[in-house]
């Protein structure tokens, strides 16, 4: 009863989810903390693999248990919504269905005792084999029912050639605002397309799944050729560059911390500087993360096990210091899993005027951003960056397009083409 509580809380995060499904790139426990997973040896990284490559993937996270466990983990191959693959696991994992994670070492130097985790993955005696999507399982003693969290990730056999730029939206009303994703796709001869729906689009702004855009038909085909420019499907709000908390060095104050206070008890507190809206600010360029926050250490050597942890205020100041009628708002980032929900939405103070949330956070750079969204359920979550960023056309954003195809009678989708651009490079 309560996995289908927080089913309907976050239905959102992925479109049409099975009721069975696990949520993807969720944390089930409170113990667990700081989940990346990332190509080897490149944080700032997507988690993408190549078809039967030698590739492999970084998980790292810490259990705030400060003890050991026997942690596992395996693979769940899913379709371009994320949706269960009708598969069964030896139809796309080669070897052992599961992998028990082998190394860990206990924090030393912090204050905050934890656990820290790693896992190069996959392991040479678990390899999937089929190209798609993938969550992440892992999961306690070898029981799939002691679910702890889950991540995602792709694997790509490429069979398409993609050509992918960023256009300004035909539109007079999103041309200064939003940012378009013109596509075009030609399947290789491994691809036999019976219907132009056979492949299916996925455009991704900064990797960010909650706010995808899924095209299943094409704007214009001709002959082996497949075309995909709508601005209904093929648009995103530009946003604004993210802004940042520098959480590197715990003993000496950054640039966006307004107090950095320790206590009796060894605990930190880092106030951020209060925030607000930003709308009718001027468009200012400066390089940031697209969302993500890396784990970084100034004070101590390695930053996996030598890291503290810090509780974290932010503050956003609403205009006139009133609360918004009929909408929440949010902590958006990879910080919250770019969720909506109460691990995100942050509380209105009527004595202060202001908004206020507190996360637990490791030390680190991170980007964070707010969004409103309207607090009537029923009509389905709306994103709406207006109230608190606003958007410009100039914004440096990536896109990533995922190309699938499901052949006939198969019964699982295939990632069959990847590519990333950036709007810097955009076309005019």
């Amino acid at each position: 009863m309560l996995l289908m509580k927080k089913l309907i809380v976050l239905f959102f995060l992925t479109p049409s989810f099975s009721a069975f499904a696990q949520i993807p790139d969720h944390i089930y426990r409170d113990n667990i903390h700081t989940v990346k997973l990332f190509r080897a040896g490149d944080m700032y990284s997507y988690p993408v693999l190549k078809l039967n490559s030698n590739e492999q993937l970084e998980l790292v996270f810490d259990d705030l248990d400060a003890d050991i466990k026997n942690y596992y983990y395996t693979y769940q191959l899913c379709n371009s919504d994320w949706t269960p693959a009708n598969l069964q696991p030896f139809d796309y994992i080669r070897g052992f269905q599961s992998t028990r994670i082998g190394t860990y070492r206990m924090s030393s130097v912090s204050f905050t005792r934890y656990t820290n985790y790693q896992a190069l993955i996959p392991d040479r005696n678990s390899v999937p084999f089929h190209s798609g999507n993938y969550l992440l399982k892992v999961f306690l003693d070898n029981d799939t029912a002691q679910l702890v969290f889950t991540k995602r990730f792709l694997i790509v056999e490429n069979k398409t050639s993609i050509a992918a730029q960023v256009l300004q939206p035909m539109g007079g009303q999103l041309y200064r605002t939003h940012q378009r994703v013109q596509v075009g796709v030609t399947p290789g001869p491994q691809i036999r397309i019976v219907n132009p729906q056979d492949l299916k689009v996925v455009i991704l702004q900064n990797n960010i799944w909650p706010t995808a855009l899924y095209n299943e038909r094409p704007s214009i085909f001709r002959g082996n050729y497949f075309e995909y420019y709508d601005d209904a499907t093929t648009t995103f709000e530009a946003g604004k560059e993210w802004r940042w908390i520098d959480l590197r060095s715990l003993r000496l104050r950054s640039d966006r911390m307004q107090r950095l206070v320790p206590d009796s008890a060894h605990q930190v507190y880092v106030f951020v500087k209060p925030d607000g809206e930003r709308i009718r600010q001027p468009y200012l360029f400066y390089r940031d993360l697209d969302g993500i926050y890396t784990i970084e250490n100034i004070d101590n050597l390695n930053p996996y096990w030598q890291s503290d942890y810090a509780h974290v205020i932010f503050t956003f100041v609403p205009p006139g210091g009133r609360e918004y009628e009929g909408k929440d708002i949010y902590l958006f980032g990879e910080l919250t899993n770019y969720a909506q929900d109460t691990s995100s939405r942050m509380d209105f103070d009527p004595d202060k005027g202001v908004y206020q949330k507190t996360l637990f956070m490791k030390q680190g750079y991170y980007n964070y951003s707010y969004v409103t969204m309207s607090d009537n359920r029923r009509a389905g979550p709306q994103f709406v960056f207006e109230n608190t960023e606003g958007n410009y056309a100039e914004t440096e954003n990536n896109y990533t397009v995922l190309v699938y195809y499901r052949a006939f009678g198969a019964r699982a989708d295939e990632l069959v083409g990847y590519v990333t651009t950036n709007s810097i490079m955009r076309g005019r």
